[in-house]
């Protein structure tokens, strides 16, 4: 029965998802780990590789491996080229040349020969795997996909992935890349002031406190939730988390009391929602005139209700469905390699039965 592994090699998060066809069924297995390989090191990558790859398929016989990549833009490498081409030689070292294809922000799947010969094409084309899933499985829909780091925009209309961004760079000139993520963007980077007892205060520019800080303060994600770095190197327990928030307006907490920091996070926290809900409307009204029917909103990822969800609620653009009501957390948290284990596996084998039953979840949904 075919199996294949999709691979989204991110600089901060490497995912992977096993798919495995059996007598009619879809098995599958997801794996999220915190590798910041600009401190582990580049040349620890085919190490981290095949120790995921031994967690999640063991001794399994793999037909077809599936890549995606972000980690080219990591500042361990000079150019994303260089960052391409490592990655892709992790994976070969571990894989071989033959089994593995790499997504292209074309939405076409590529030979490694094709992909070393392209890199510009493969480099940041994790949205790409996630824009080919959603075309196949709504007809019409914007993709809000919001992880540790990154928020993706993706719109989809008339069973076409309409992204008009290839790159990193065009994506953040046209809405459709938000550098605002659950766990690890310094606070500075969303906010310049903050309210403190009645007043406002301008935030130091240092790196005192992450949005990993933020959602744990307000109880919208758990402490093993928080599975980076702290901004301090210190732990992640409430208290911990209070302090560093404390310390962004020079502060600390002798000097301003739990509910001055929390209300403080609770600010931080709508302009977060700000930033990606003025991404959507710029997407949204671009493709809205083309659309038959209203798009469906799809959320996921590390972030999907805490952030995407309400991001959307906030522009009142009407349907919503969180991907990991559909299709389990695993799935939503790791979409871009689920995507990608799907489209290399329907290079060998059609994978029409799994969309089918997808389509059949979403509708089920959609109709209650």
């Amino acid at each position: 029965m075919p199996t294949s592994i999709g691979w989204d090699i991110g600089g901060a998060n490497i995912k992977t998802y096993l798919v495995k066809l059996e007598d009619g069924e879809i098995h599958t297995r997801s794996i999220r780990e915190y590798f910041p390989v600009w401190r582990k090191g580049k040349e620890n990558l085919p190490l981290k590789i095949r120790e995921i790859h031994d967690k999640i398929a063991g001794e399994l016989d793999i037909d077809i491996i599936g890549l995606t990549m972000t980690a080219e833009l990591s500042d361990i490498y000079f150019t994303k080229r260089e960052g391409v081409e490592h990655i892709i030689n992790s994976m070969v070292s571990i894989y071989g040349i033959e089994k593995i294809k790499v997504v292209s922000n074309d939405l076409s799947i590529l030979s490694i020969d094709e992909a070393e010969k392209n890199p510009n094409k493969v480099a940041a084309s994790n949205w790409a795997a996630t824009g080919w899933l959603l075309s196949k499985i709504v007809d019409t829909c914007i993709g809000v996909d919001v992880g540790s780091t990154t928020c993706s925009i993706i719109p989809v209309v008339n069973g076409v992935c309409r992204a008009e961004g290839m790159s990193d760079l065009e994506k953040l000139i046209n809405g459709e890349l938000i550098y605002t993520g659950v766990l690890r963007t310094n606070v500075a980077t969303i906010v310049n002031k903050v309210p403190v007892k009645g007043k406002y205060a301008r935030v130091s520019s240092e790196l005192f406190a992450l949005t990993g800080d933020v959602h744990l303060v307000l109880n919208s994600i758990k402490e093993e939730d928080y599975t980076t770095e702290t901004a301090d190197g210190r732990g992640k327990t409430r208290s911990e988390c209070l302090a560093r928030l404390a310390r962004i307006v020079c502060a600390d907490t002798d000097m301003l009391s739990e509910r001055d920091i929390v209300d403080i996070a609770k600010y931080i926290y709508d302009k977060q929602i700000e930033q990606i809900a003025e991404g959507i409307y710029q997407v949204y009204t671009r493709i809205v005139g083309e659309c038959v029917e209203e798009p469906l909103i799809l959320t996921m990822g590390l972030g999907e209700k805490i952030l995407a969800k309400r991001a959307v609620e906030r522009l009142g653009l009407g349907r919503i469905i969180c991907l990991s009501d559909v299709l389990g957390r695993g799935t939503s948290i790791t979409i871009p390699s689920a995507a990608v284990a799907l489209m290399a596996l329907n290079t060998i084998k059609s994978i029409t039965p799994v969309i089918d039953s997808i389509k059949q979840q979403l509708s089920r949904i959609l109709g209650g």
